[in-house]
């Protein structure tokens, strides 16, 4: 069974950047098509960006569109959220998530397993 790992995240101030990394153990990610979400306090958890399984094909929320980059590392079976140009709301608990089952379009997938979070706190 497929476990995840997120790491990267951090505190950075408003207009700069980070790059989250998610990893697997017990087996590869490269099959699955995989997502970015997040959490803001208060606030359910939404999806931010996805990537297919095979074609590389893109998918990102608008809130994060041009500022988000979602990308695999193949050597490395890992998948990256190169975050830019960050702002205050995009401060929350990031998940990474896989879609194990086929059948329902990466875009809008029951992504069912979740990595423990790592959180990201952009200051004004």
């Amino acid at each position: 069974q497929v476990q995840l790992v997120e790491s990267g995240g951090g505190l950075v101030q408003a207009g700069g950047s980070l790059r989250l990394s998610c990893a697997s153990s017990g087996g590869t990610i490269k099959t699955y098509p995989m997502a970015w979400f997040r959490q803001a306090p208060g606030k359910e958890r939404v999806l931010v960006a996805a990537i297919a399984r095979y074609s590389g094909l893109t998918h990102y929320s608008d809130s994060v569109k041009g500022r988000f980059a979602i990308s695999r590392d193949s050597a490395k079976d890992t998948v990256l959220l190169q975050m830019n140009s960050l702002k205050p709301d995009d401060t929350a608990i990031y998940y990474c998530a896989a879609y194990t089952m086929t059948g329902v379009h990466f875009s809008r997938a029951p992504y069912d397993v979740w990595g423990q979070g790592t959180q990201v706190t952009v200051s004004s």
